[in-house]
């Protein structure tokens, strides 16, 4: 599988931001998909998940009630919806494709078996 993340920018405080995730396959669908962040300096944190159905997610703390993830396994994408941004959401953010189940798993990067290239998030205060 090949992910190709993408919709990254410069935004402002309490803007929102849409990224979408293009996957090469034709076994997408069996993959559950995630998205991850990476500051400088820091480690990669992970943000939420969606099962291959798109009938589980699973959320960070940090982004719960403000981020939500999605899949249209037809088109073979996964997008993260991102609104009420703050400066400290800003990040280099990366999808990724794994097959392991459950919360334990999906939070460690280490886990995951395929990662897009990552597209740069700015939010200015």
């Amino acid at each position: 599988v090949q992910l190709q993340a993408s919709g990254g920018g410069l935004v402002q405080t309490g803007d929102s931001l849409r990224l979408s995730c293009a996957a090469s396959g034709r076994t997408f669908s069996t993959y559950t998909m995630g998205w991850f962040r990476q500051a400088p300096g820091m480690e990669r944190e992970f943000l939420c998940a969606v099962r291959w159905n798109g009938g589980v997610t699973y959320y960070s703390d940090s982004v719960k009630g403000r981020f939500t993830i999605s899949r249209d396994n037809a088109n073979n994408t996964v997008v993260l919806q991102m609104n009420s941004l703050k400066p400290e959401d800003t990040a280099v953010y990366y999808c990724a494709a794994g097959q392991r189940s459950g919360s334990t798993y999906w939070r460690t990067p280490k886990e995951w078996l395929y990662w897009g290239q990552g597209t740069q998030v700015t939010v200015s205060s």
